[in-house]
């Protein structure tokens, strides 16, 4: 662990949850990809039953995939001597999924509240509600982790820096 003296939590473990979040939902992509069900019906409706083999593909080991990438960007948001233009990839990267994981959990959740979306929707009550208390949660909180992730990255020191500094830990 890294301390900031700037914050009193350590900028690095944002990057770990995020890592952490990122492997969770790729986790269950996996698992869905490879068959398993639980959850999915109330998460991705007809489809779920149905599986056609784009679904399968792009929604469910496409998404797992792209969710690890996303790991790699926790793990390296997380690092804490991140610097130059790698450090500034990884940290703008870091906002864009932070911002687009927040606004995918507002919007569907503000669509779900207000009924914009209206009954030309085929949502389900059961699968309103999970939406509303499960998913959209869910991508807020992922969405919070990545920008607190980016916000910290390179804050801390390494500990040979602070050791050559004299800075204690």
């Amino acid at each position: 662990m890294y301390g900031d003296p700037r914050d009193r939590t350590t900028p690095g473990w944002w990057g770990r949850i995020a890592c952490a979040w990122a492997v969770a939902f790729a986790a269950l992509h996996f698992y869905w990809a490879l068959g398993g069900s639980r959850g999915l019906s109330v998460s991705a409706g007809p489809l779920a039953e149905e599986r056609p083999a784009w679904f399968v593909a792009v929604g469910l080991w496409g998404v797992g995939l792209l969710c690890l990438v996303g790991a790699v960007l926790g793990w390296l948001l997380a690092r804490p001597l991140l610097r130059g233009l790698a450090g500034r990839m990884a940290k703008a990267l870091g906002w864009c999924v932070g911002a687009v994981l927040l606004m995918r959990g507002i919007v569907v959740e503000v669509l779900l509240l207000t009924d914009t979306a209206g009954q030309g929707m085929d949502i389900s009550p059961e699968q309103r509600l999970w939406t509303l208390l499960l998913w959209n949660p869910w991508f807020l909180v992922g969405g919070l982790v990545f920008a607190l992730a980016a916000r910290g990255s390179g804050r801390a020191k390494s500990p040979s820096s602070r050791a050559a500094t004299g800075t204690p830990s």
